[in-house]
């Protein structure tokens, strides 16, 4: 079973209540929202009065992707606004551990990210506190970027690092994911995956999320 969220980078942002619940029926399974501050990454987006204001459009979990740095006094702000999971980066955080607890204590999920350049060494210490490890597939920042094949390997090993421990992760992959690229992803053992400009490329969100999913079961 996978599950495909949306990114909301490509969104238009006039209209971004239409945008979820359009998204939502079409059968998209959650709502990805880059939080960025226009300093641990070039952009500036999302905050949490802008996630509050498209929540009540859509039954669908929100999930928040803090590039920030240091994000601890948004934590809670983001868990107001209807989030249920926080996903972070270890690179980006004086205390890493302090910080997903804090996630937890204001009642999300905890997933912890790792950009390209990042080993995955540095996400094992955290996965006693991690519900959703997050394997970027471009740099952060943009959407829009290509998606990069030679994470599949990333992928594949976080899988087995996965599978090696006790418990029940979520692999997600963000970046570059379409119709395309999903089954690479897929076939290295990721189960969610994070869809953005492809979306929006599409004839309709219904086709593009029916293309994806059959690449997979393909």
């Amino acid at each position: 079973m996978i599950r495909i969220v949306a990114s909301m980078l490509t969104a238009d942002l006039a209209d971004l209540g239409g945008e979820v619940r359009r998204l939502e029926a079409a059968g998209i399974d959650g709502i990805h929202w880059d939080v960025m501050d226009g300093i641990a990454v070039p952009s500036l987006t999302f905050g949490p009065a802008v996630i509050a204001s498209a929540r009540p459009h859509a039954t669908v979990p929100f999930e928040a992707h803090l590039m920030i740095r240091d994000p601890d006094d948004l934590i809670e702000r983001v868990a107001a606004a209807g989030c249920t999971t926080a996903l972070v980066h270890p690179d980006m955080l004086s205390h890493p551990w302090r910080t997903c607890e804090r996630i937890r204590e204001a009642g999300m999920r905890v997933g912890v990210t790792l950009s390209p350049g990042i080993p995955l060494e540095d996400a094992r210490w955290l996965l006693p506190l991690t519900d959703v490890l997050m394997i970027m597939t471009v740099e952060p920042g943009f959407g829009g970027q290509a998606y990069l094949t030679a994470m599949e390997a990333k992928v594949a090993e976080a899988r087995r690092l996965l599978d090696g421990f006790e418990g029940e992760w979520e692999l997600e992959i963000d970046g570059g994911v379409g119709p395309g690229t999903i089954a690479g992803a897929h076939g290295a053992g990721a189960r969610t995956f994070v869809v953005g400009s492809a979306l929006w490329r599409a004839g309709s969100f219904g086709e593009a999320l029916e293309a994806c999913r059959a690449a997979c079961a393909d």
